[in-house]
């Protein structure tokens, strides 16, 4: 840079490449380099370094995706101790972090460090959980790594070996010898894609006759890498950007700067740096350069980052390698080409990340667990609550460090279905004179106190924030208990089925029903007709005697007949209800309370307990807005009894919130209490472990198992079986029949009423309008009273009555037509007729 510098292309090394870009900054000389992926050497602080190969940031997202593809939560990194390994660290800690995985452990090794230190850096690494290593570190001493790893070990089944592109390099440009290839057996390492063109086969083909009897480092064959086509591509970039500087005008002249010039002395002869005058246009041409290589499109990011960034996930088997699918910014994990996927839209589902099988260090197909317990010595520290009350579900052993009870019986027994041992260690939690809190427990795990904690531990919010929960164990929501006693039946107890408003509903269609009918009947049967006296008692007694199917009338006419049919299924449909919870009172025993359930209790005022340590009194303080003072701590179940016995007007409360298991063991003995109202929250027991622990995962499944072989119940009938009360069976209040489950048949029913009545009037009104329109038009009686007064009279009348007058009339009408035609005839002939003597009869005489 002593000498006049337009453009610089280099370093390979990222750690040099941060030195130079300060000066390249200074100078206004664009910086480009393939092979420098540090992803801290960002266009904002360097603007003139320029990336023309990937950026390391999307290789570590690479990384992270495949470890949470395959449901891996931790890692350990590998790497040189530089700003190059520091820096791609830290970015695959952010990337795992975006997906809730991370580094668990940090292994550093200097870039000269001796087989002796990777041994002692490795047996540190086999001491810990996780079995995800990532290695990213330089070609130089990468071989090493693996090689000591294999003789430790930890190259077999278990492992799970993932290297950054150098070694993937390292395969395509030497020749490994068959050792170093078995030391990297099963290894998962990634390439940067580039598109296959026949650019690319010609360049390849080039490469191959301009090495041909060529050797490089221990005389192997000369190999060209991925970085060796970005090298190439490089060149042209920067070729066609300086082409097109010059065809802008662009002029290739140095200015000298001030501070430099006071920096005579010394062997760098940095006063001899001259700053590059036309820097920034051929930093823009070249940023805006957009040309075909034999990496295929190169295309820079507002970032400054090649844009498409595309890997290949390779997996090492026998003597070369094996693709197993792709990665791109684009859609993540896929088998199908990065050209393929960017002509249809992003697809970043579950469903669509794929990739081929893998085969797995120690020649394994199955996919690794990714974790095991550290081989230290170390055994898990499980805090137990020690509990003073409900000893059935948890408790300690005096004089022991031994736990039993329901709880610890479902930890062992899922303990036992691990496919690998787990060494614990369970430390009681609590003094053992009061309750515990087990939201204290919880928190207790997140400060490192406890690896976990076990018992009775419900699942719910404010507790799932601080740790992770196994799969629940047992169902158990709040519940509210009371006092309850039996209800005795009296003498009106067949009443009780029907709510009043049902009663006063059925019996104003009874009514109704029979009217309709009436009316539908009452000009064709003469069984409903008669005095007006006689009519309403058949009205009355024809409806009501359709409730036991004992009507003695005939219905003649179709819309009676149609009526009918829809009320008696409604009938019976009443009919059965009404019997079946007449039934139910009179042989099923009756509870009341004064309680009804969780709203009755928060509308009163009375003294609510509640169970020491549990998490209830914070419920219903912060969920149900009930007053503290209000709430009473209880803390054995003779406790319970005593407040409930005593009631709220002597000391005692009107009822307990609890959570139902509790409350179920405490009822098995207590008659005279039972639960009240509906469960109103929704939860369940499970153990705690640390945020994205594994364990919980296994012992999830493992309870699970427990519960599909029927060895869950079992440990429940055996800790908390116990014989009911024989109250325990009989019915809380009396579930009476209200009109909302019998308003549909109600509305057919009245519908069927109101299109028969339609019906029947139209019929009305077209005979009324044939029998007597022209007659009161003829008789004067035209008004719209005496019309109406006719029409009743009309709709009293039996219609045969009518139909037999309306036929007296025609014929009457009739006779007295053809008296007239006959009178006219006659008075016509008379007309015609001549007198005696005149010529008309003297002639025809």
């Amino acid at each position: 840079m002593e000498t006049d510098t337009v453009a610089i292309i280099g370093p390979q090394s990222s750690v040099t490449a941060h030195v130079i870009s300060f000066v390249a900054n200074e100078l206004q000389v664009p910086l480009l380099s393939y092979s420098s992926t540090d992803p801290t050497l960002s266009s904002l602080q360097f603007p003139y370094f320029i990336m023309t190969s990937r950026n390391d940031l999307y290789q570590m997202a690479a990384i992270a995706e495949i470890v949470d593809y395959y449901g891996w939560r931790e890692v350990i990194a590998i790497y040189g101790d530089d700003d190059y390994g520091r820096n791609g660290i830290a970015a695959l800690s952010d990337k795992l972090a975006e997906r809730r995985c991370k580094i668990s452990y940090k292994a550093p090794l200097t870039p000269t460090a001796t087989q002796q230190e990777i041994t002692d850096l490795l047996v540190e690494v086999a001491l810990t959980e996780s079995r995800i290593l990532v290695v990213h570190t330089f070609s130089s001493w990468g071989p090493v790594v693996f090689s000591v790893a294999q003789h430790l070990g930890m190259m077999g089944p278990g492992y799970v070996w993932i290297a950054t592109n150098w070694l993937s390099t390292l395969l395509e440009t030497d020749y490994l010898s068959s050792d170093t290839l078995d030391d990297i057996q099963g290894v998962l390492t990634l390439r940067m894609y580039t598109p296959d063109s026949e650019l690319k086969r010609k360049f390849r083909s080039r490469w191959s006759n301009l090495t041909r009897g060529t050797t490089g480092y221990g005389l192997n064959p000369i190999g060209l890498s991925t970085y060796g086509l970005y090298a190439y591509d490089t060149v042209w970039l920067l070729a066609r950007a300086i082409n097109a500087f010059l065809d802008q005008g662009g002029n290739i002249s140095f200015s000298t700067e001030s501070r430099l010039a006071k920096l005579r002395e010394g062997s760098l002869h940095l006063d001899a740096m001259n700053i590059f005058n036309g820097g920034e246009l051929l930093r823009e041409n070249i940023l805006q350069a957009n040309m075909t290589g034999v990496t295929g499109q190169l295309k820079f990011n507002p970032d400054g980052n090649l844009i498409n960034p595309a890997y290949e996930v390779i997996n090492v088997i026998g003597n070369g390698i094996r693709k197993i699918g792709y990665w791109t910014n684009y859609s993540g994990l896929s088998v199908v080409p990065p050209g393929t996927l960017y002509s249809n839209p992003p697809n970043r589902s579950s469903s669509s990340q794929n990739l081929y099988s893998v085969l797995w260090p120690g020649q394994t197909a199955q996919k690794p667990r990714g974790w095991v317990f550290p081989n230290n010595g170390r055994h898990l520290r499980i805090g137990v609550p020690n509990r003073v009350s409900y000893r059935d579900f948890v408790s300690q052993v005096p004089g022991t460090d031994m736990f039993t009870g329901y709880c610890i019986d479902v930890f062992t027994a899922a303990i036992n279905l691990l496919p690998y041992a787990v060494p614990y260690k369970l430390i009681p939690y609590g003094d053992g004179i009061n309750n515990p809190s087990c939201t204290e427990l919880v928190r207790l795990i997140t400060a490192g106190v406890y690896d976990a904690a076990i018992g009775d531990i419900a699942i719910i919010t404010n507790r799932t924030r601080m740790a992770d929960f196994t799969q629940p164990y047992i169902e158990s929501g709040l519940v509210v208990v009371a006092p309850v006693k039996k209800m005795n039946s009296s003498a009106w107890s067949f009443l009780k089925p029907f709510t009043r408003q049902m009663w006063g509903v059925t019996a104003l269609f009874f009514i109704i029903v029979g009217a309709v009918v009436w009316i539908l009947e009452h000009r064709l049967n003469d069984d409903f007709r008669g005095p007006p006296r006689r009519q309403l008692i058949t009205i009355l007694w024809f409806s009501f005697s359709t409730w036991f199917f004992a009507h003695r009338e005939n219905t003649i006419s179709t819309l009676g007949r149609f009526v009918l049919i829809i009320w008696l299924f409604v009938v019976l449909i009443i009919n059965s209800s009404y019997t079946a919870s007449l039934t139910s009172i009179l042989t099923v025993q009756q509870l009341t309370s004064p309680i009804k359930g969780i709203d009755s209790l928060i509308s009163s005022k009375d003294p609510i307990g509640y169970q020491q340590g549990s998490f209830t009194r914070d419920y219903l303080i912060n969920e149900l807005g009930i007053h503290k003072s209000r709430l009473i701590s209880l803390k054995m179940p003779e406790d319970y009894a005593k407040a409930l016995k005593d009631g709220p007007h002597k000391g005692g409360v009107a009822a307990v919130v609890d959570e139902r298991a509790y409350l179920e063991l405490f009822l098995s003995n207590q008659c005279e209490f039972s639960i009240v109202g509906r469960e109103f929250t929704k939860n369940g027991w499970g153990f705690a472990f640390p945020r994205d622990s594994p364990l919980a995962v296994d012992l999830s499944t493992a309870i699970l198992k427990l519960s599909e072989n029927g060895d869950l119940q079992r440990i429940h009938d055996k800790w908390l079986m116990r014989s009911a009360c024989s109250s325990q069976g009989a019915k809380f209040e009396v579930d009476r029949l209200d009109l909302r489950s019998f308003w549909g048949l109600y509305l057919i029913c009245g519908i069927a009423c109101l299109l028969a009545l339609f019906l029947y009037f139209l019929k009305m009104v077209r005979q009324f309008s044939r029998h007597y329109s022209s007659e009161l038009d003829s008789s004067g009686r035209g008004s719209t009273s005496a019309r109406l007064q006719t029409f009743l009279s009309f709709v009293d009348e039996k219609e045969q009555e009518v139909k037999s007058r309306s036929k007296r009339r025609q014929l009457e009408m009739a006779s007295n037509r053809n008296e007239s035609m006959d009178n006219y005839s006659s008075k016509r002939r008379h007309i015609e007729s001549p007198p005696d003597g005149s010529p008309q009869a003297s002639n025809e005489a």
